[in-house]
This record gives structure tokens, sequence and C-alpha cells, in this order.
């Protein structure tokens, strides 16, 4: 597997490895990430998530739940895991590393801010390390950046949506993604609020560019609309 490519169905430490190598003569090619809506079930979600996938090189699929109830959640992973793998995308579940136990997803994606990011994190890291993805979002500051850093997460998120939805002004998410790909080893994810942010979050250097209502309510439909995205990454993989 080469460094910043999210494994689908990740099996030992080898797979999850997201570190980019710097004495590589060529970067990796650039990626997409998708993050769901908030679902409350999957029956519907099924045949939209399917043509997205279908229509680009996407990474990872996160799963956003509506509700707290834990087995209305495995019952969407489980009915959504097949989808993913069959197009060689990871799947990660939004915040419980339970729920990507007990549902064999790939991983999982916390949010948060100093000491409680820090707590998540590791309670996340100690659960699923080495054999699935930890990722972290929600990060503000530089200072909470680098701690991240330096815990033993597969990629850094910039710009995700908060759980209201509010997501950063894009100059705040192409400060931070050129400057952590400038510093640090671990791979990036920064979040596109529209697709024509797209390719300017590709050409500040994040490793994965993340998409979510851009792509899932685009009155072109969902496949239509990765595609555009894909062909706005600049390293992105010729389709």
């Amino acid at each position: 597997m080469q460094p910043s490519r999210f494994p689908a169905g990740a099996a030992d430490a080898d797979q999850v490895q997201m570190s980019k190598k710097p004495s590589q003569p060529a970067l990796d090619p650039q990626r997409l990430y998708l993050i769901s809506p908030a679902l409350a079930e999957a029956t519907s979600f099924a045949p939209v998530l399917e043509a997205a996938l279908a229509a680009g090189d996407v990474a990872c699929v996160l799963l956003r739940f509506a509700g707290p109830d834990e087995g209305t959640a495995k019952k969407i992973v489980r009915a959504l895991l097949p989808i993913a793998q069959s197009h060689e995308a990871a799947l990660l579940v939004e915040g419980d590393p339970k729920v990507a136990v007990r549902t064999d997803a790939d991983g999982v994606h916390v949010r948060g801010q100093g000491e409680q990011l820090e707590e998540v994190l590791g309670e996340a890291i100690e659960t699923l390390k080495p054999d699935r993805i930890v990722g972290a979002g929600g990060v503000k500051t530089r200072h909470d950046s680098m701690t991240v850093g330096e815990l033993e997460v597969d990629y850094v998120m910039f710009g995700d949506p908060q759980p209201d939805g509010w997501t950063p002004p894009l100059e705040q998410v192409i400060e931070r993604v050129s400057w952590w790909t400038e510093i640090f080893t671990v791979s990036c994810v920064g979040f596109a609020t529209t697709l024509e942010d797209v390719r300017t979050i590709s050409e500040a250097g994040a490793d994965f560019v993340a998409l979510g209502d851009a792509v899932w309510n685009d009155e072109r439909g969902p496949a239509l609309a990765v595609a555009q995205a894909q062909a706005a990454l600049v390293r992105g993989a010729k389709r």
C-alpha cells in the first residue's frame, strides 16, 4: 500500500500506515474523502453512496449518525460496509470506536479540542490501533494540531463541519493545510465546503480532500459532483 492511501478492510499495521515519506521522489496521488449526511437509516442512502463511489477515486467514507442509538448505528454500518469495500474505500464511523470494532468498520473519526480531544483520541487509539484507522478532526488551534500530530493518528482533518453544520472560512482551512503539510508527516485532510473549493485545497497540498453536502445536495446527482471534484485534484489519479 502506498503511504497516504486509505485501505479498505485494514488488517494489519502496515496497511494503516498513513505518514508520507519525505524521501519519496514524487508525492502520492491526492484522493477524495466523503462525509455522509447524518443518517437515521441506510436503505435510502445506499444507492446514493454507490453512485458517488463509482464516480471517482474515493479513499474513505465517514458515516455520521442522526441519533445516539448504538443499535441503529451498527445496522447502518453493516448495510453500507459492503458498498464501500466493493469500491476499495475505507469505511469510518464518527465518534465511537466501539461501533467500529463491533461492525468490523475500518476505523473511527473523532472530534474535539484541547484535553478533551486528547482523551477521546487516546481511547480510540487504545481500542483500535494498530489494526484500524484513527483520524482526528475539529482541531482549531495550532497547539491542538501539534498535540494530535504527536499521537498515533493516521490523519488530521482541517475544516470539517461542527455538529451544527458550521465550517470555518476557506482561507483558514488553506492556511492550516499549507502549514501542516510543510512541517508534519501525518496525512492531512482538508474539507471543501463547495466543489469550487476542491482545487484550492488540493493546491495547498492536502493528501485528501473531503466533501459532504456539496456532493449529496448537488442537483445533478452525487456521481457528477464526485467526478467534478476528482477532476479538480491537482494530483488526482486519472480515471
